[in-house]
């Protein structure tokens, strides 16, 4: 049997390819599944996410670190990438879940492309497999990163706020535009110590908020 189309796809070419068969193949295919490489691939998948995000954010937190994590390794990533490379459609499957459709169900598709990273793991090391996971799921990692930058904004400002002795920030929602499926929302936000009003618009009041609150510790460094 071979992968070839599989493996252009991603950018890795395996020395044994049994073992990527055996990466592909299902519990209702087979006696000899991909159970044990998906036990194997969830453990190199976060000890990879774990290593990028520990190099790449000094200053973050362990819980900060956990967070991230945690967002990258989530299913929802996982089948999303597994319906980039189109996984679903190389799964070696058994009868009953061909008919039922099971190359499309999201989670035989994460556990298989766990299953894929131990795989990689198994045939050509640690470094292999990091490219994989760093190549496949960089769009997940700077979405995770840009959430953590984001989401201490508010909460650094109001910390900030209080140890000047100042009333804490007051969010305003001015104006929203678009239908339900495309709406955005503009948030304005005025503190003491600044005379100034800033703005900021965003597919949610939440991130519109925490915007406007990076705006302000901004413009707060300048003053200092």
């Amino acid at each position: 049997m071979g992968f070839s189309n599989l493996e252009d796809k991603l950018q890795y070419r395996f020395s044994d390819e049994t073992i990527l068969e055996r990466a592909l193949t299902h519990r209702s295919a087979a006696t000899k599944n991909n159970e044990r490489l998906e036990f194997l691939g969830d453990s190199i998948f976060g000890a990879i996410t774990g290593e990028y995000f520990y190099l790449t954010l000094p200053s973050a937190s362990e819980g900060e670190l956990s967070r991230m994590r945690s967002q990258v390794v989530r299913k929802e990533s996982l089948v999303s990438v597994a319906r980039q490379m189109n996984l679903g459609s190389h799964l070696l499957l058994g009868s009953g879940e061909i008919k039922a459709g099971a190359h499309t169900r999201e989670s035989i598709l994460a556990d298989s492309l766990e299953a894929l990273i131990g795989a990689i793991y198994l045939d050509g090391g640690f470094i292999n497999a990091r490219n994989f996971v760093l190549h496949w799921f960089s769009e997940n990692m700077e979405r995770a990163m840009s959430a953590r930058s984001i989401k201490d904004a508010k909460t650094t400002l109001q910390e900030w706020l209080q140890g000047q002795g100042n009333p804490l920030p007051d969010y305003q929602l001015v104006k929203t535009r678009g239908e339900a499926h495309s709406r955005t929302f503009t948030v304005s936000c005025k503190i003491k110590p600044l005379d100034s009003e800033f703005h900021a618009t965003s597919d949610s009041r939440r991130k519109a908020e925490q915007l406007v609150a990076e705006q302000i510790l901004e413009a707060i460094k300048v003053r200092q």
